[in-house]
Order: C-alpha cells, then structure tokens, then sequence
C-alpha cells in the first residue's frame, strides 16, 4: 500500500481508513471487514469511520476510487515521459496500467471473491463503474488535451472511452501479457486516431 511518505502529502485519517479497509479486504475479504475492525485498525472510534466515510457502500467506492487514482498516476506518468508521441503515452500508459494490476492484491482479491458479500466490490469495477469510468476518463481526456488529434470532438471522445474499456478489461480479464496487449491498444489507438 502507498504510505503517507510515498506520496509526500500529509496522510489523514480518511487516508488511513481507506488504506485499512483496502488491507483488510487483501487478507481477510470484503465480508470480513465491518467498521469495528476498521476502527480497531486504525486506532480510532467506530463514529470516526462512519464520519470519514459513511455506511460500508460509502467505504467500498471510496476504497476503489483511492485505487483507481493509483493507477491513474501511472497514466499521468506515462503521458509525462511522452509529451510528443500520444501513440507513445497510450501505449506506455496501458503498459504500467497492466503491470500494476498484473501484481495488484487489492484488485485480485475483489476479482476474486465469488460468495456472500464479497461480491458488492465486484460491480463497481464492472456493471456499476461509472464513477470508476467517468474518473478514467475525465483523466485521459484532459491529458490528450494538449496533442495535436485530427478527430473532431465527439469523436474522439468515443476513442478515449473505448481505450479506457479496453484497457479497463484487460485489467479485469487479462488475455495476453501486459507489453503484448499494450501494443495492440496503441495500434488500434493509431488507426481510430489517424482516420
């Protein structure tokens, strides 16, 4: 898990829960956490969890946009070390998107899970993503901003939200390993791009 350190930013207690519950999901599983063993994780009062975060629907989508804004530091990464080659930062984007969640104990515990209540973080990376995808989104979106695209507005709009389902559900479903299946995002993203 990220530490208050790593990122250099003070670590509050929001923060704290968030990575908690995300700890506690990878040992025990989703069922097994309430908001008495999270409390009695972090070291503060049951309210103090209910304050940060609300009910335990509140605390999973809080604990996979924290996730997901993980994995979106990559994308801004990869779109950093390419300022003038888009194919490039699609590719090297999707590249360390994959790696990350080839290794990511968090995701393959909620992947994973297939009884009881476990299952209520599984739809928020698939039937129910649409915070995880408007997020996804909103980052590519502003990041490809700045490159010079011949497509006009709504197109190419539609071609960042197929990459990022793309992406997306290679994370979910990987078919290939990571650099093969990059690859083959920055060529369709070169074709949809160039037409």
């Amino acid at each position: 898990m990220t530490s208050a350190s790593d990122l250099d930013v003070p670590f509050t207690t929001r923060d704290r829960i968030i990575e908690a519950a995300a700890s506690l999901t990878t040992r025990h599983g989703w069922a097994w956490v309430t908001m008495t063993k999270l409390a009695d994780e972090v070291g503060v009062s049951r309210q103090t969890v209910y304050n940060e975060i609300g009910n335990k629907p509140a605390l999973a989508e809080a604990m996979i946009l924290h996730e997901l804004s993980r994995f979106l530091e990559l994308v801004n990464t990869a779109f950093d070390d390419s300022p003038d080659d888009l194919l490039g930062a699609i590719r090297g984007a999707s590249r360390a998107v994959l790696d990350f969640a080839q290794d990511n104990p968090l995701l393959h515990a909620v992947v994973s899970a297939t009884h009881g209540a476990d299952t209520e973080l599984l739809p928020l990376l698939t039937t129910h993503s649409q915070s995880l995808l408007g997020v996804a989104k909103l980052v590519v979106t502003e990041r490809v901003g700045p490159y010079r695209v011949a497509l006009e507005p709504a197109r190419l709009e539609a071609a960042i939200d197929m990459v990022v389902r793309v992406v997306l559900s290679h994370v979910m479903q990987p078919s290939a390993s990571p650099d093969e299946t990059s690859r083959d995002i920055a060529w369709i993203a070169e074709r949809v791009l160039r037409s």
